[in-house]
């Protein structure tokens, strides 16, 4: 390599500039990153759904609980979570007016928004569901009118239905929050 003398400074950086760019490896090519949606997958009876991940902030397993006295017969009762008092409500009781008994996959999920702060039973819980943009329909899994007001639309992936339910929209619900008898 012969070397080329340079009365600047300047000149010797471009002429590395220059040499670098001769040798260099033109960048990838860009491709679009489509993001999936990400939510918990649950069962109620025989309805998949699936709850947007951040409006749910814990999975529990069935906890013990202390009975409220003059509750609507879907309000479980009062679990302490780790020093907080939180209220369990059973969720096909409430949409459905059957309550669930609860088993060995019956799960809480654990909402909080606008200072609701309750655990909400499910038949069992599916883990962590991905979907691309591409499985998004506005068609919703068959159920009746209660519950369909607060699936907003769905997902097809590999052959099933999956319901997008807004657990904002029942913490905001009146009747919901009417938890007394």
């Amino acid at each position: 390599m012969s070397r080329v003398r340079h009365d600047k400074p300047i000149d010797l950086l471009r002429d590395i500039e220059r040499r670098c760019r001769s040798h260099a490896h033109p960048l990838p090519s860009q491709t679009e990153l489509k993001e999936d949606w990400l939510g918990i997958g649950f069962r109620l009876g025989d309805l998949r759904l699936v709850a947007p991940l951040g409006q749910v902030v814990e999975i529990l397993t069935y906890p013990g609980l202390s009975k409220v006295p003059g509750a609507k017969e879907w309000v479980r009762g009062i679990a302490n979570v780790r020093g907080n008092l939180l209220p369990i409500m059973d969720l096909n009781g409430y949409l459905q007016g059957r309550c669930t008994a609860p088993g060995r996959r019956s799960r809480v999920l654990v909402i909080d928004h606008k200072g609701v702060f309750s655990g909400l039973v499910v038949d069992e819980v599916l883990g962590l569901r991905h979907f691309s943009p591409e499985e998004r329909t506005e068609e919703t899994p068959a159920a009746d009118e209660t519950v369909r007001s607060y699936i907003e639309y769905g997902f097809r992936s590999n052959g099933e239905l999956w319901g997008v339910f807004n657990m904002h929209r029942l913490a905001e619900t009146p009747q919901f929050l009417q938890a007394a008898v």
